[in-house]
C-alpha cells in the first residue's frame, strides 16, 4: 500500500526537493479533472449568468389574433420607451410603456395601419419616441454628428502634425560660418591626430 502524500510528508528523512517532486507528480496526475471541472463552471457560469430576454408584454396585453400581436410587436420593437429612453417599449417594465403597448394594440384592433400608429404616436410625443428617427432637416445634426466629429479631429490632426513639421524645419541646426568652420575642422585634426 502506498502511503498518502500526507503521510510521506510526515517522514522526517523527506527533503522539500522531495516532498514538492510528489506534490508535483500528484497535481498533474489530477490535472485534467480540474480542466474538466473548470470548463463545467465556466459553463454554468455562462448559462446562469447570460441575459435572459427581457421581454415585459404581460399575459393581459397579448392580442388573441397572432397577426395582430405580431403587428403590435414589431412596431413596439421600434418605439422608444420615455422614461427608459434606450429601451423599446416592447422590453420596458415601466407604466407608461405599458400604456404605450396598450394603446398600439387598440389602434390596431380599430383597424389603423403601422404608418398611421407611428404617425400617431410621433405627433403625440415627437420623433424622439421613435428608436430610429426619420432623416429630415430637423435631425439632420443627429444623424451627421457622427461624421461632423471625424472630420473635425482628422483636420485637427493634420494641421497640428503639419505644423509641428514646419516648426522642425524652421528651428534646424544654423549653419556654420567659415570662421566656425575652420575652427572645428582645426579640433577635429588635433582629436584625430592623437
Amino acid at each position: 500500500m502506498k502511503p498518502t502524500l500526507r503521510a510521506q510528508r510526515s517522514n522526517p528523512g523527506q527533503t522539500p526537493k522531495q516532498w514538492h517532486g510528489l506534490l508535483c507528480r500528484s497535481a498533474l496526475k489530477h490535472f485534467p479533472d480540474l480542466i474538466k471541472a473548470g470548463k463545467v463552471l465556466a459553463f454554468a457560469c455562462l448559462v446562469g449568468l447570460a441575459p435572459l430576454p427581457a421581454v415585459a408584454v404581460q399575459p393581459d396585453e397579448i392580442l388573441n389574433d397572432p397577426k395582430l400581436e405580431a403587428r403590435a410587436r414589431a412596431l413596439s420593437a421600434e418605439l422608444r420607451c420615455m422614461v427608459c429612453q434606450n429601451e423599446s417599449i416592447d422590453d420596458s417594465s415601466a407604466d407608461l410603456a405599458r400604456d404605450l403597448r396598450l394603446l398600439v394594440r387598440e389602434r390596431l384592433k380599430a383597424g389603423d395601419s403601422d404608418s398611421q400608429i407611428r404617425s400617431f404616436l410621433t405627433a403625440r410625443y415627437g420623433d424622439f419616441i421613435l428608436l430610429k428617427p426619420p432623416f429630415k432637416p430637423e435631425t439632420w445634426l443627429l444623424w451627421m454628428a457622427p461624421l461632423l466629429v471625424l472630420l473635425t479631429g482628422s483636420g485637427l490632426i493634420f494641421f497640428a502634425r503639419r505644423r509641428l513639421s514646419q516648426r522642425a524645419s524652421e528651428v534646424s541646426a544654423p549653419s556654420l560660418s567659415e570662421d566656425e568652420r575652420s575652427r572645428l575642422e582645426a579640433l577635429v585634426g588635433k582629436e584625430e591626430g592623437q
